[in-house]
């Protein structure tokens, strides 16, 4: 069975539909303001920043950090997985 991930929280479903369907807790507009987003990559053992390259080996454990190389300025956003 697929897994389809969140590119933001890295909370999974079985189904793009159940993904995509519900608010996710860090959307880039804040809590309550967005549904989750697919992460369009495969599955990886470990996920790396595509602004700065911290790696983690989970997207729910690379997504809380604040990015220093962040399109909209140091620390004004998270880090998001690369592809």
């Amino acid at each position: 069975m697929a897994n389809f991930y969140c590119k933001y929280c890295g909370i999974h479903h079985s189904s793009v539909s159940n993904l995509t369907s519900s608010s996710c807790p860090r959307h880039p507009n804040g809590v309550g303001k967005g549904k989750h987003a697919l992460y369009e990559g495969d599955e990886k053992s470990q996920y790396t920043c595509k602004y700065c390259g911290h790696k983690s080996s989970t997207i729910s454990n690379l997504t809380p950090g604040s990015c220093p190389r962040h399109p909209d300025g140091i620390n004004k956003g998270h880090h998001e997985p690369a592809l």
